[in-house]
C-alpha cells in the first residue's frame, strides 16, 4: 500500500513537473490529441507517427473557439497538416508543398486578381507566366535532347464499330520511348481529300485532333473508360491519341520508378511529340481545331499543354483545376512550375488559353470541390478581358467523386460537340469494343 501511494506520489509530482515554465509545459502528443477530439468532439486519423512524442506548450496551443487555429498551431511544430475528412474525421499528416487548405487558395486568387484588371496586364502577366513556367519545367532542354527524326512505329489499323484504334511507340530519348494509341474515326462511303478531285466519294472537312494525356488510374490507358472515352470522341469524328504515363504501361519496363520529377518534363514531351508526329504522319487533321483532354493526374498535362503549344484550340481539364493542389504526383509537380510569375497555381494557368473554349468539369468529392464558388468566377474574370465569357463552363457534379465516370464523361462529348462540331448522332458508348491490354500494346519494331 505505501509503494502504491509513493508510486502516485512520484506520477503527481512528475505531471506536475510536466507542466511548469522549466520543462516548457509539455505533455504527451497522444494526451493532447485525445483532449481535442473530446474538446471538440471529432476523430483523428494518423498518417505520421507519434509514438513517443510530446508537445511543448501543449495547453498553450489549443483554442477553445477553433478547432483549426488549434490543429494548425499543433501541427506546425512538427510540419504536419491537418486535413477534414466527411463525418467528423480530421486527418493528420506531413506536410505536403503541392497541397494548402481551400482559404489559402482564396488567398491566392485574391492577390492574383490585384495583378491585372484588363486584357492588357493580363496578357503582360500571361506572358511571363508562359515563359517562366517552360523555364522551369525546362522543356526546351529536355525537347532538344530528344532524338532527332525519330520515326514512329505504327501497328496495323484495326477497325471497329464506326472509328478505328492504331497503336504508336516513338523513341522520344535514348533507349525511352511514348507508348500510346490512336482512335480515328471510320466514315462510310465518304473519304478525305485534301485536294479537289473528281469521283463518286464525298468529301468531309478534316477532323480535329484531341490529345489525351493520362491520369492515375489503374491500368492506365488501358482502363475501359479511357478506351471507351476516346473510341466515342472518334465515333463522332475526331481523331484521338493518348500515351502511357512515364513508368506506367510498356513505359514502367524501360524507366521503372514513375514518381520522380524527370516524369513532369518527359509526359510533357510526350504531349507535344504526339501532336507533332500526328501533324506529320496524317493529312486529313485540322490544324485549326486540335484540342486537349485528361483528368486528373492528365488534367495537368491538359493544362500544361495549353500553355506550352500556343495551336490548341480548346482545353478540358477534368477533375483537377484548384487554387489549392497543384497535384500530388512529381509527374505534376516534380518541376517548380507552380512558382512561375511570383507564385500561380493551376487555375490562373488554365486560363493561359484564354479566350478560347475552356472546360473545367469538377465534383463534391475532391479538391475541385470548390470550383463553382471560387476558382470558376476568378477565371470568369479572365474571360470577361476578352468579352469571351461564353467560352468558358464549368459543369460541377456535387454528388459525384473523383473519376472519369459516365456523367464527365458526357460533358466533355457534349464540350467538343460544341466547339469542333462533333457528329453528336454518333454518340453510342455501347459501340466501343473494349480491346485487352495485349492488344494496345505498341512493338518497338
Amino acid at each position: 500500500m505505501r509503494r502504491l501511494c509513493f508510486l502516485l506520489a512520484l506520477m503527481a509530482c512528475l505531471q506536475g513537473q510536466a507542466q511548469s515554465y522549466e520543462t516548457q509545459f509539455s505533455r504527451p502528443l497522444s494526451d493532447v490529441m485525445a483532449d481535442v477530439a473530446r474538446q471538440f468532439k471529432v476523430k483523428f486519423r494518423f498518417d505520421v507517427d507519434t509514438t513517443g512524442l510530446r508537445l511543448p506548450y501543449a495547453d498553450f496551443r489549443v483554442r477553445p473557439y477553433s478547432l483549426e487555429q488549434t490543429l494548425t498551431n499543433i501541427c506546425r511544430y512538427y510540419d504536419w497538416q491537418w486535413w477534414p475528412r466527411p463525418k467528423g474525421l480530421y486527418r493528420i499528416s506531413r506536410y505536403e508543398y503541392y497541397r494548402r487548405h481551400t482559404d489559402e487558395g482564396q488567398q491566392l486568387l485574391g492577390y492574383l486578381s490585384t495583378l491585372y484588371n484588363n486584357k492588357e496586364q493580363w496578357e503582360q502577366r500571361a506572358s511571363l507566366l508562359r515563359r517562366e513556367a517552360r523555364r522551369l519545367l525546362g522543356i526546351d532542354a529536355f525537347l532538344d535532347s530528344c532524338v532527332a527524326n525519330a520515326k514512329p512505329v505504327l501497328s496495323s489499323i484495326r477497325k471497329h464499330d464506326g472509328y478505328s484504334t492504331q497503336n504508336i511507340c516513338l523513341e522520344l530519348t535514348a533507349g525511352q520511348h511514348l507508348f500510346g494509341t490512336i482512335y480515328a474515326p471510320i466514315r462510310a462511303n465518304k473519304a478525305y481529300r485534301p485536294h479537289k478531285t473528281h469521283g463518286p466519294h464525298k468529301t468531309y472537312k478534316p477532323y480535329p485532333l484531341i490529345i489525351s494525356p493520362d491520369g492515375h488510374w489503374q491500368p492506365g490507358r488501358f482502363r475501359d473508360d479511357e478506351q471507351t472515352r476516346l473510341a466515342t470522341l472518334a465515333r463522332m469524328g475526331a481523331v484521338c491519341a493518348d500515351f502511357d504515363l512515364y513508368g506506367w504501361g510498356q513505359s514502367a519496363a524501360e524507366v521503372g520508378e514513375h514518381a520522380v520529377s524527370r516524369a513532369h518534363v518527359f509526359q510533357a514531351a510526350c504531349s507535344l511529340k504526339l501532336l507533332e508526329t500526328l501533324l506529320a504522319i496524317r493529312n486529313d487533321i485540322d490544324t485549326t481545331r486540335i484540342g486537349v483532354c485528361g483528368g486528373s493526374g492528365g488534367g495537368t498535362h491538359t493544362v500544361l499543354l495549353s500553355l506550352l503549344d500556343d495551336r490548341i484550340a480548346a482545353s478540358a481539364p477534368v477533375v483537377h483545376v484548384a487554387s489549392h493542389f497543384d497535384g500530388g504526383c512529381p509527374c505534376e509537380s516534380g518541376k517548380p512550375v507552380h512558382r512561375a510569375g511570383g507564385g500561380t497555381c493551376e487555375a490562373e494557368l488554365a486560363c493561359l488559353i484564354a479566350p478560347r473554349p475552356l472546360l473545367l468539369v469538377s465534383d463534391g468529392g475532391d479538391w475541385t470541390a470548390s470550383t463553382p464558388e471560387l476558382e470558376y468566377p476568378f477565371m470568369q474574370r479572365i474571360y470577361s478581358f476578352y468579352g469571351a465569357g461564353q467560352n468558358i463552363r464549368n459543369v460541377h457534379l456535387p454528388d459525384e467523386r473523383h473519376d472519369f465516370g459516365p456523367s464527365k464523361r458526357q460533358a466533355v462529348y457534349q464540350f467538343f460537340i460544341d466547339v469542333f462540331g462533333l457528329d453528336p448522332t454518333m454518340l453510342d458508348e455501347t459501340k466501343v469494343t473494349i480491346e485487352t491490354e495485349q492488344q494496345l500494346q505498341s512493338q518497338l519494331k
